[in-house]
């Protein structure tokens, strides 16, 4: 199983946000512990992990190793316990829950194991959707534009007006990695990025 942190660009386009170094996520001694009826259950302790622009990192492990939680964290899902945690100049581990959020919106782009479309949007419309709310890229007419190119980029363009639940699951996750490239993320969180697509298309990928 792997998960993946994919600092990225996009069709050549210039960032409107700069970076001030060459890293982009900088964790240090970083906890998790999930509170449970048992008591506190340390799902990461003392992480230390550096990313610098262009890097492609793999994290590989068992099932319940923590490899997702350590994804929720980077990407400002998840509140950190302690130790601290930057990425592309961002202090994330002292945002709250609604600073992050806006904060992912702008700055990460995230690929969740099971799509997480949202079924009663189209797949265009799925991702126009973190344009819209990010309030980049235009007119909804060039928001749709550039959707549809990044459909096209993973090769399910033809697919673009259908719901989710009208296409496979294996098109479903390229729609969903197509909705994690809308705003031109500072990096990519993935979470199994190609766990549902067959051999050749995740070599596309």
């Amino acid at each position: 199983m792997l998960d993946w942190l994919l600092p990225t660009k996009v069709n050549g386009q210039t960032h409107p946000r700069q970076m001030i170094s060459d890293t982009v996520i900088e964790v240090r001694n970083l906890h998790k512990a999930y509170k449970t009826a048992a008591g506190d259950f340390p799902a990461l302790r003392g992480i230390d992990l550096t990313v610098n622009k262009g890097e492609f990192v793999a994290v590989v492990g068992k099932s319940g190793a923590g490899k997702s939680t350590l994804i929720n964290m980077l990407a400002g899902i998840d509140a950190v316990t302690a130790g601290t945690v930057h990425v592309a100049g961002h202090d994330v581990h002292q945002m709250g829950e609604d600073e992050r959020a806006a904060w992912r919106g702008q700055n990460v782009g995230v690929i969740f194991q099971f799509f997480q479309l949202l079924p009663t949007l189209t797949c265009v419309q799925n991702v126009m959707l973190p344009m819209d709310f990010a309030n980049v890229y235009g007119s909804p007419a060039e928001q749709r534009e550039r959707a549809l190119y990044l459909l096209d980029q993973v090769a399910i363009a033809d697919h673009a007006d259908k719901l989710p639940s009208a296409v496979s699951g294996g098109q479903r996750q390229r729609v969903a990695i197509a909705r994690a490239l809308a705003n031109d993320p500072d990096f990519l969180a993935a979470d199994e990025p190609t766990g549902n697509l067959d051999s050749s298309t995740a070599r596309d990928v």
